[in-house]
């Protein structure tokens, strides 16, 4: 299953394509982008279940807690906010899934729909979650990972749960608990004031967890210790600004994210319209692909059915 954050990869497509746009002038490079990346991670990773999760402009649970939370972000660019009704429009016409409420980031959305595709399915479902923001690598485990582009559109990074270790040097549901201690100047909501980068990671590297820290308060260096027992509100705070929520309300309907599920003609009528045609041409060229593929397949089931059906008899004849 591929989740993808809807708005992390529209603003990355906004600030790297150049201005694009369709035959009414609207500009539509965002959208250009957004649907290029999915074509891209549908041919590259061939997935069986397709689900895409969006923010709301309303406030989030985590304003209420703290009210100065995302207050220093920018707003969102005016030639960006009309093309993520585009997308909503392009999805919605060809019948991919879209996850979105208020009160809740789409990360909390994606969170909770990874835990249910793992855990309350008979299939045995692996989860990949696209999107550049970091946040999301506490929820990598043994069938999560976090698919990041690093560079414009194309390069990316595939996050399991060795490499989030190799990079930031904590096991990933450790990420939470290194917010809490150092707070989240993007988000703008303090840690613990004083406590470093190195000094947040040894000091999980040594005790594991948030709360095992502050248990072994009388072993860390005193004035480390004063300003974690100053900073213990401020840290207990930020850990429930950072954790991402896995039971926000809303149902996952695995028949219905099936990538077979997918309307291509739609989809390809919507992307004549805005005038993309080097994606209406990848759309074409995957489709003939697939259909080759599809009658490789039959004609290998009915060879090992004739090879079944003659060795069958030939047993027959031996008997």
């Amino acid at each position: 299953m591929i989740l993808i954050d809807g708005n992390a990869i529209l603003h990355r497509a906004f600030h790297a394509l150049p201005p694009l746009t369709n035959k009414d002038g609207k500009l539509t490079n965002a959208v250009y982008g957004f649907f290029s990346m999915l074509l891209k991670i549908k041919t590259d990773l061939r997935p069986e279940y397709l689900v895409v999760c969006f923010d709301r402009p309303k406030p989030t649970f985590r304003k209420q807690l703290y009210v100065g939370y995302q207050a220093k972000r920018p707003t969102m660019d005016n030639d960006l906010v009309p093309q993520i009704a585009l997308v909503h429009e392009g999805l919605e016409r060809a019948n991919v899934p879209i996850f979105e409420i208020d009160g809740y980031e789409a990360d909390d959305l994606i969170g909770t729909l990874s835990v249910q595709a793992v855990e309350d399915n008979k299939e045995d479902v692996q989860v990949i979650i696209l999107s550049g923001d970091r946040d999301l690598l506490q929820l990598v485990n043994h069938k999560v990972k976090v698919l990041a582009p690093i560079i414009g559109m194309t390069k990316m990074i595939l996050f399991d749960a060795d490499v989030v270790e190799e990079k930031y040097g904590l096991r990933p549901e450790q990420i939470v608990d290194y917010k809490a201690l150092r707070g989240d100047s993007s988000d703008n909501y303090p840690g613990v004031i004083g406590i470093g980068q190195k000094t947040a990671s040894s000091l999980l590297q040594k005790y594991g967890s948030l709360e095992c820290v502050y248990e072994h308060l009388d072993e860390i260096p005193e004035k480390q210790a004063q300003k974690l027992a100053e900073g213990a509100e401020a840290a207990s705070l930020a850990k429930k600004l950072a954790q991402i929520v896995l039971d926000a309300p809303i149902k996952l309907d695995l028949k219905k994210a099936e990538i077979e599920k997918l309307d291509k003609k739609e989809l390809a009528d919507f992307f004549r319209e805005h005038n993309f045609r080097s994606l209406l041409e990848r759309l074409v060229k995957e489709e003939r692909v697939e259909q080759r593929e599809a009658v490789s397949i039959k004609i290998s089931e009915e060879k090992q059915k004739k090879l079944e059906k003659e060795e069958k008899n030939e047993q027959l004849g031996f008997l």
